[in-house]
């Protein structure tokens, strides 16, 4: 790495310090409130309620592919324009993507109605929901979370914009307003314990609505005309979204699968030891992914505007990956050194962590990181359909990993096999790629 390389670089690792500084706040913040909300929660309205709200909270993780990948085609057009205001693309794109985003809304809720007329959600939830509330519940949620949807676009411009701290920094606002209405139950003498999902996915939706209205100002009044012909379904053709949004869907939904099956081989193949000790030990690793993963995103409008200048980029996507691979290891390094002493703290000596299963983790977590500027560096068509391809066949390459290293070597069985697959398909692939895509733009 020679010192032009580190001068070009330091900017795009100014954004995504900055959007790593942002989530290290709000995992901070939001895990002591989560502390706070959970005590009030089983104290006030009992396990039962807790157990609910917390299956209710989880129900977004199914859906994580709703908005059908559209955040690419949004991040990709918005970053590379000149003028996002009065850009006739960047209209077209939001256009297309404002019928999308209402048709999944529609079907969502559409879907939410049926399970409640039915009286399935018992059937689908399962033990988890309390007879009477539950049903409404999971039904209201559903419905925010649709309404959500809508107008998650505001977010995506806010990333485009290179503002990708800001959309995290509003994470803040979901648990102060869960605790603003427990506290207002308790004051009133409610009891209304099993709704109180519903306030969760209400901070969701107020902080994608505070994401939209700082987006339609920002690029005013594009929104408002997007708006405009939308709804002009025969008059107004929209952009193509498909072509990015479609390799992006299919990395939303094949991720998930092969990268959270884990508990689940262990649950079949291991023991319940072994997969309590995986389990604490994701979750002391795991936040320092979802750090990476944050500052990883804040490049992809940085890649974008420079790709759309029709010059190589002067911020090295290889570069970078070390950068993010280097800081991965020290926190984890660190995070590995106090492992004993928070697992004692965490499971009351119940739980001891072996040392093998502590450095599987550290690895895990380096190539996870340092596969994110990588995989932001690869967001125009061709790279996303490349990802994708890799994906979708480390998928089953995961999942078959972990089931044969699982009943070899217990816990430390998935990491390795996860460890594997990211290497292999996403780390050493996006590699090989970006230094050709890079070798053909110079």
């Amino acid at each position: 790495m020679n010192d032009t390389q580190q001068s070009r670089s330091r900017p795009a690792l100014r954004t995504a310090g900055a959007s790593a500084l942002a989530r290290l706040i709000v995992l901070a913040i939001s895990t002591g409130l989560g502390i706070v909300v959970t005590r009030l929660v089983i104290e006030n309205y009992g396990v039962d309620a807790y157990a609910q709200y917390m299956l209710l909270v989880g129900l977004i993780a199914l859906v994580p592919f709703a908005d059908l990948g559209i955040s690419a085609s949004i991040i990709n057009t918005v970053a590379a324009s000149d003028d996002p205001r009065h850009d006739p693309r960047v209209r077209g794109v939001l256009v297309t993507c404002v019928r999308i985003l209402a048709g999944s809304m529609a079907v969502i809720l559409l879907v939410s109605a049926t399970i409640t007329l039915t009286g399935s959600w018992e059937t689908l939830l399962g033990d988890g929901l309390i007879k009477g509330s539950g049903p409404i519940a999971a039904a209201a949620c559903l419905a925010v979370f649709a309404m959500t949807l809508g107008i998650g676009y505001g977010q995506r411009i806010l990333i485009a914009l290179g503002q990708n701290h800001v959309v995290i920094l509003l994470g803040l606002v979901q648990t102060p307003i869960v605790l603003a209405c427990i506290a207002v139950l308790l004051l009133l003498d409610v009891d209304a314990g099993g709704y109180l999902a519903i306030a969760a996915y209400c901070g969701t939706f107020v902080a994608a609505a505070i994401a939209m209205v700082l987006a339609n100002r920002a690029v005013r009044p594009m929104l408002r005309l997007a708006y405009r012909d939308a709804v002009r379904v025969r008059s107004v053709r929209g952009a193509r979204v498909f072509d990015t949004a479609l390799p992006l869907l299919i990395q939303m939904i094949a991720l998930p699968i092969a990268m959270q099956s884990s508990r689940i081989v262990l649950s079949h193949v291991g023991s319940r030891d072994e997969l309590a000790q995986y389990s604490l030990a994701a979750q002391m690793f795991l936040p320092i992914v979802g750090v990476a993963m944050a500052a990883g995103v804040s490049l992809w409008p940085v890649f974008a505007r420079e790709r759309a200048a029709g010059v190589s980029s002067t911020s090295s996507p290889h570069v970078m990956a070390l950068w993010f691979g280097g800081a991965a290891l020290v926190v984890s390094g660190l995070v590995a050194v106090a492992s004993p002493w928070l697992a004692e703290i965490a499971s009351g000596g119940a739980i001891r962590l072996d040392l093998a299963l502590v450095v599987a983790f550290v690895v895990f977590v380096v190539v996870q990181a340092a596969k994110n500027p990588l995989g932001n560096y690869l967001t125009d068509a061709r790279g996303l359909r490349f990802q994708a391809v890799m994906v979708t066949l480390m998928m089953p390459w995961n999942i078959v990993a972990s089931v044969l290293l699982s009943m070899q070597w217990g816990a430390i069985g998935p990491v390795i096999a996860s460890i594997s697959g990211v290497l292999i398909f996403q780390l050493a692939a996006n590699w090989v790629y970006a230094t050709r895509t890079r070798a053909v733009t110079r």
